[in-house]
């Protein structure tokens, strides 16, 4: 009998280091860097946050949601009218992360990680662009790119930070219009560069025809030096001078072109060619 009772504590022993250990595994969990945990208790969820660490945890009747709270990318389509009433489509891509100690909140009221994007990214960036585009003009939407992304930053951190996420960075994947004003831009467009040219023409003649201005007054100019210059003279470039005294030194060639004294009915300088002397 006393043998038999010493057979079964190894089976009694085992089977109370199983609970044990049953127990042990079932009452701690590990948060690991990157998330935030939300602990319920007979399905309601506790106040307070688990941050990354171990936490006790009531073993069988509770149950702790896991959050992944790094920066999570999404791109997010949106919708709206200008001020001037002209249809503007645009595609965000949003980064942000969930405020590790308001994951409690967010699990109370959106549930997952897809929950709250459909349920309050999504919405939440349509209005915020909506707001952003019917300050200006579709023109003014375009021109002033940088200026609507603002708008729309301000308006999107605002409405997302009451609901625990965080906006790190938005960036605008592409922004289209309606054909019938991308037709009217394409013209406008059209109309301006003929415009540019038709100044450039304008310019472009201006400045040809004060170009032969001034080469007539430089014509007249030199007309004017020269006349000068034969009245001072008598008449007479002296020329013939500088010829003898080359001859005088020797060795100096004669000059070709000779101005002589006045000659002919109106008095005007006499001048001659020696090559055509030379010739027969």
């Amino acid at each position: 009998m006393k043998s038999s009772n010493l057979s079964w504590q190894p089976v009694v022993a085992s089977f109370v280091a199983f609970v044990v250990l049953i127990l042990a595994t079932s009452s701690f969990v590990i948060i690991n860097p990157g998330q935030a945990g939300v602990l319920s208790i007979l399905g309601k969820a506790q106040d307070g946050s688990l941050l990354e660490g171990l936490h006790f945890k009531p073993p069988f009747v509770s149950n702790v949601d896991v959050y992944d709270v790094t920066v999570q990318k999404f791109e997010v389509p949106a919708q709206s009218s200008t001020k001037d009433l002209q249809d503007l489509t645009a595609r965000f891509a949003i980064n942000f992360r969930l405020d590790p100690t308001e994951v409690v909140t967010i699990r109370r009221t959106q549930g997952t990680l897809e929950n709250i994007v459909s349920k309050i990214v999504a919405p939440q960036t349509q209005e915020s662009f909506k707001i952003a585009a019917a300050r200006r003009t579709v023109e003014e939407a375009i021109t002033e790119r940088a200026e609507l992304k603002k708008d729309f930053d301000i308006a999107l951190n605002s409405r997302l930070e009451k609901y625990g996420i965080l906006v790190l960075d938005t960036s605008v994947v592409d922004l289209s219009f309606s054909p019938e004003f991308a037709k009217a831009v394409e013209e406008k467009q059209i109309a301006e560069q003929r415009a540019r040219r038709a100044v450039y023409v304008a310019q472009e003649a201006e400045q040809e025809a004060q170009a032969e201005i001034n080469r007539a007054k430089g014509r007249a100019e030199a007309q004017r030096l020269l006349a000068e210059t034969l009245k001072a003279q008598g008449g007479e470039l002296v020329l013939e001078k500088e010829a003898i005294e080359a001859w005088r030194l020797g060795g100096a060639q004669m000059p070709k072109v000779l101005v002589m004294g006045k000659g002919g009915a109106q008095g005007a300088p006499f001048i001659f060619n020696l090559d055509d002397l030379e010739k027969p």
